[in-house]
């Protein structure tokens, strides 16, 4: 009886954690905003008790045009440096590597909301994928917004605010996703319901003036997103700090908003109550971020 007992109890462990814990194989095709995006989600597919196996294709500010050309500089001439990746292999190589169950790919940030600059290169990408990884599917990383004060902004050109920005890059990323019947990963959903919350979003600090900072100043910056206002060491490796704003990339809270929006779509798990959270973050904070990000794709799948 106890050995029955014994082997039913095994039975029982075995069929509750059935299904539960899965591998996903992703490549992803992309920039800095991808590597953003996907930089903790290792820790919470492990912390979720799955596993994360995952090539990134990072090229800084590249857009879809970039990786398309790129893979056909590759196709013309296989010894063409310009047509490879740091790991010395071209696209190709990459989607074939692995019976990748994801591939992803992304506008760069700062074409994101004009859709004439996404054809005709994501469509060769996509053809691409189907033809190299057929039994991958094809996810869109929708990227996500500049800071409320970031000077692009501020100056001429076509777009005047965060929210027009993000209209803009969700009816872009929207319109592709229905011609190619393609899931999008809505990073820029998340950080737009985060970024206008009313008790939790970043607010400018007005009492700032970058002109008359004095190192190590900076402005208030809590619940960015973004990286914002920070003294940057000289490229050269001399001389005094310099007040830079980068308010395009993720921060720490970006990236794991980010991240956390990620591992649901790939995994189909929530992240609300992941026990991983980055050294430094507030577990309040965390909290906050865990449920905007399954807040933001329940709301896409509705």
């Amino acid at each position: 009886m106890k050995a029955f007992a014994l082997i039913a109890s095994l039975l029982f462990c075995v069929s509750s954690f059935a299904g539960e814990a899965k591998t996903v194989k992703l490549l992803t095709i992309g920039n800095s905003f991808s590597a953003n995006a996907t930089h903790y989600l290792g820790d919470l597919a492990k912390a979720g008790g799955h596993t994360l196996i995952h090539q990134p294709l990072v090229i800084g500010g590249a857009s879809f045009q970039v990786h398309a050309e790129k893979a056909q500089k590759h196709e013309a001439d296989p010894k063409d440096k310009a047509g490879l990746y740091t790991s010395g292999r071209g696209l190709k190589e990459n989607l074939e590597l692995q019976k990748w169950d994801y591939v992803t790919i992304q506008q760069a940030s700062i074409k994101s909301h004009d859709f004439a600059t996404y054809q005709p290169y994501a469509a060769w990408l996509r053809d691409y994928v189907t033809k190299h990884a057929p039994q991958a599917k094809l996810l869109i990383h929708e990227t996500w917004e500049y800071r409320k004060d970031d000077p692009r902004f501020t100056k001429p050109g076509d777009l005047k605010s965060q929210d027009e920005m993000y209209n803009g890059l969700r009816a872009a990323y929207d319109k592709l996703a229905a011609e190619f019947s393609a899931r999008i990963i809505p990073t820029g959903d998340a950080f737009h319901i985060a970024d206008t919350d009313p008790n939790w979003a970043y607010r400018t600090d007005t009492t700032f003036n970058p002109k008359i900072a004095k190192q190590p100043e900076l402005p208030n910056q809590t619940h960015s997103l973004h990286v914002g206002w920070r003294w940057n060491k000289p490229k050269t490796g001399t001389g005094p700090l310099t007040l830079g704003m980068d308010g395009h990339h993720a921060n720490m809270l970006g990236e794991y908003l980010g991240a956390c929006v990620w591992y649901e779509v790939l995994f189909g798990d929530s992240p609300v109550g992941n026990t991983f959270i980055p050294k430094g973050l507030d577990p309040k904070d965390a909290a906050f971020l865990q449920e905007t990000a399954h807040r933001a794709v329940i709301e896409r799948t509705k």
